[in-house]
């Protein structure tokens, strides 16, 4: 389709007809595909943590440790580049065709992981498999803030975050058929694993296919009858399932100028020139939860084992109730971010669950503690830390431009993932080998993911965005912004209104 002439000024209701809309099926529709690419994250990682020991043995790949371990971080690698690449691209040429392609990719590379017969491919296409997932982040935050309503974006984000708990469960619980020896031989249970999310994906691909384009997506790009022809049609199917639409005023509009893709160099200075308090706000709440996460979730089995005398096969049961408090969090919680408030969730999250991290540590410190009240308070944590980490990836998909969204949930996906893998590194050296753990210095772990939690929260409670109920235009003006709802962008900010609002880049 022709873009706008560069000059073209589009003068549309289309972001306030949106977020008018009451929840439909098609909402729900929606959340199913695009909501997967979590699910099948946390499969992902989970099937890979339990078939690693399988690899190592002489009738498979035959892995060291080593080999092991650098898989993952393969893996972990190709979702950086992933999340970076397609980011861009699906700034310049649309959600829908993004997240269609990167789920494609996803379950191409995952399938012929399947068939590696040596370790170089089983690494080549765990990096492209990763880097379809990566793609997925990007494009489907995108995607899903761009066609919530506002009053339930908060709860929705949160809600698809959290279900990466729901795939961490899915592939522990296959760890029961596919190392079963009866069920499968070792050289053939590993490679069924990778066909799981395969299986789940291609089914929701096909759903995937019948989503529209972002209107706001084809509004920045000049196709305003593209929109327009969107919008009417989700519309039509709100009001197929016996919904109300009311009418939306006139003064409601948004006038832009379509204008070319922003490069690499325009994201950079306008994230870090315009937005300095919003980056480090995104960066410091993604780096904090990736930093956390990554060091209790791959540490959590040593510390069971070692210090509380575990067996290999139990510790998976000790997981269950540490994922579901992972995955119930951003569900109970999650609608507190639309009704309360963004800021004052997002800092009491990041502040409390900092909070009881530190009052476990002491507790383990002092030896008060058993493998299973030890659970029970991760399990409590993490039902509040999840919600905190969840709402890190809202942040970051809602308060930057729209022509520009994937590209900042990519870098800051990115810089977290760099930064979060220093996690495991410190916490597996501070925990010591199985013969001589070391109580206090895990202690002092504890302490760092604490104080960085808490900070996080301290940095959300002074540079925090009251986000809730407001118009992704309002919350952050698109770069292309001439006018819009109660006059220009830059009257607003003179006459004081619009507070959350911030003027567009020129």
């Amino acid at each position: 389709m022709a873009e706008a002439p560069p000059q073209a000024i589009v003068r549309s209701l289309v972001p306030a007809r949106i977020d008018r809309l009451p929840w439909s099926r098609f909402h729900t529709r929606m959340i199913l595909a695009l909501g997967v690419a979590w699910v099948l994250d946390g499969l992902e990682i989970q099937i890979a943590s339990i078939i690693g020991p399988v690899l190592q043995h002489t009738n498979t790949l035959h892995l060291s440790s080593q080999d092991v371990g650098f898989s993952a971080t393969i893996y972990l690698i190709g979702e950086v580049v992933g999340a970076l690449v397609f980011g861009r691209l699906s700034d310049r040429f649309g959600r829908r065709k993004l997240f269609v392609a990167t789920l494609g990719l996803y379950l191409v590379a995952n399938g012929l992981t399947a068939f590696s017969f040596n370790y170089g491919i089983f690494l080549f296409f765990r990096f492209v498999a990763g880097m379809g997932i990566g793609g997925e982040y990007a494009a489907i935050h995108s995607a899903i803030d761009e066609l919530i309503p506002a009053k339930y974006r908060g709860r929705v984000d949160l809600a698809v975050s959290g279900t990466y708990w729901f795939g961490a469960i899915l592939g522990s619980l296959s760890e029961y058929v596919l190392l079963n020896h009866s069920v499968f031989g070792d050289n053939i249970g590993w490679r069924v694993g990778f066909f799981i999310g395969p299986v789940l994906g291609l089914a929701i691909w096909t759903l995937r296919r019948t989503l529209p384009e972002s209107p706001r997506w084809q509004l920045s790009h000049g196709q305003a009858d593209e929109a327009e022809a969107t919008i009417a049609q989700i519309e039509r199917e709100v009001e197929s399932s016996g919904k109300e639409l009311t009418p939306v005023a006139e003064d409601r509009y948004l006038e832009i100028k379509p204008q070319e893709s922003v490069s690499f160099l325009q994201v950079a200075k306008i994230l870090f020139k315009q937005y300095p308090t919003r980056s480090l706000l995104g960066a410091t709440l993604m780096i904090s939860q990736s930093f956390l996460y990554n060091a209790i979730f791959f540490t959590y089995g040593l510390v069971l084992k070692h210090f509380y005398g575990v067996s290999d096969h139990s510790v998976a049961t000790y997981f269950f109730a540490f994922a579901a408090g992972n995955l119930l969090g951003p569900l109970f919680l999650g609608r507190l971010f639309d009704t309360i408030g963004r800021k004052q969730m997002i800092a009491s999250t990041y502040i409390l669950s900092g909070g009881l991290l530190a009052f476990s540590g002491y507790l383990f410190k002092i030896g008060a503690l058993t493998a299973t009240s030890q659970t029970v308070l991760w399990t409590v944590i993490f039902f509040i830390a999840s919600a905190a980490a969840s709402s890190g990836y809202l942040t970051v998909s809602e308060i930057f431009p729209m022509e520009l969204r994937s590209q900042a949930i990519a870098l800051f996906f990115a810089i977290a993932q760099v930064f979060g893998a220093l996690g495991p590194t410190v916490f597996g050296s501070l925990i010591g080998d199985q013969d001589h753990p070391n109580p206090g210095r895990l202690f002092i772990a504890y302490l760092i993911s604490a104080g960085i939690m808490i900070v996080a929260g301290v940095i959300a409670a002074i540079f925090g965005v009251k986000a809730e109920g407001a118009s992704l235009e309002d919350i952050a003006a698109p770069i292309s912004s001439i006018r819009s709802a109660a006059g220009s962008v830059s009257e607003k900010l003179e006459s004081g209104t619009g507070s959350s609002s911030i003027p567009s880049v020129t």
